[in-house]
């Protein structure tokens, strides 16, 4: 049994990886600003934003494996707030690295599409990356940090959707509450991505931290849509009203950061590593329905503190 650290573990990722790991394996997963209650592993409070954090998690916790989750992740709030971007997506990784290699313990790292400024698409690990945000540029130089301070951990690239501990974390959240309750809301046409199911991406993490895979690749649908045509899938698949979503520009959304518009990557390295390919489209949103089916946005949703 491997033992798991997962930081960020109120988050989408974070929580998710947590709770599908500890179906076959020992877990502690790492918290601040938002508790768990009712989990089924251990769960510690550290406040990473501040320095010299990262060995002292890492001497409580004694993991063999650690999944690192925690960032800012908000476009606009990483425009606002440079200092702390950097801190969390740039220096922790640093730090965490660093350490995960001076005690054996292997890591695995999360990066993003928005490592790329979306000119051309389809876009390879070997391929220049040109950020066009602040969030984009602090998730970038974290990468080249993790890969500097420990060349055997597993960077991966990643986009994803899924169900979190308050419906706030994910682009198919935001679609589905607001058409649930009968809002227009606005879907860009001009921003591409290709988006995984989180619970499908988390099957395929676990096969590879058994691997001991280590280097960058990408972890992506080998399918790609627009955010309104996401929006349109998730309506028809839940049976409300797409309607509801107009179609119109990143650039009309009144948002800080620039976005890229084409954030298409190309997976194949990681589906010759697999053996098949990644999952498409209609199979991820299909598993993000199944689960509502099944109550488990409920679920979740009773392990915040209070809730």
């Amino acid at each position: 049994m491997t033992r798991f650290l997962v930081t960020g573990a109120s988050g989408l990722l974070g929580l998710n990886f947590a709770l599908q790991a500890a179906e076959r394996h020992d877990v502690a997963a790492v918290v601040y600003r938002h508790r768990l209650n009712q989990v089924p592993f251990d769960v510690f409070s550290y406040d990473l934003s501040h320095p010299g954090q990262a060995g002292a998690m890492l001497e409580q916790t004694r993991p063999d494996v650690i999944v690192h989750c925690a960032a800012l992740a908000n476009l606009d709030e990483c425009e606002s707030n440079p200092a702390l971007a950097r801190r969390l997506n740039t220096d922790l990784p640093a730090e965490l690295a660093q350490e995960a290699r001076r005690r054996g313990i292997y890591m695995l790292h999360f990066s993003t599409d928005a490592v790329f400024d979306g000119q051309k698409g389809d876009y390879r690990e070997e391929d220049p990356a040109l950020p066009v945000n602040l969030y984009g540029e602090t998730k970038l130089a974290g990468e080249q940090a993790v890969r500097t301070e420990n060349p055997d951990a597993l960077i991966l690239r990643v986009n994803f959707y899924g169900w979190s501990l308050f419906g706030k974390r994910s682009l198919a959240e935001w679609f589905f509450y607001n058409l649930q309750a009968g809002r227009q809301m606005k879907g860009f046409v001009d921003v591409l991505f290709c988006p995984l199911q989180v619970n499908d991406m988390i099957d395929i993490l676990l096969g590879l931290v058994e691997r001991r895979l280590s280097g960058l690749y990408h972890v992506f649908s080998p399918e790609s849509l627009s955010k309104y045509q996401f929006g349109v899938n998730i309506a028809r698949q839940f049976g409300f009203d797409e309607g509801l979503i107009q179609p119109t520009s990143w650039n009309e959304g009144n948002l800080q950061a620039v976005r890229a518009s084409n954030l298409t990557l190309s997976s194949q390295r990681m589906a010759e590593i697999l053996g098949h390919p990644l999952p498409g489209q209609a199979g991820g949103m299909q598993r993000f329905y199944q689960l509502y089916q099944q109550g488990y946005p409920q679920r979740v949703l009773a392990m915040a503190t209070g809730a």
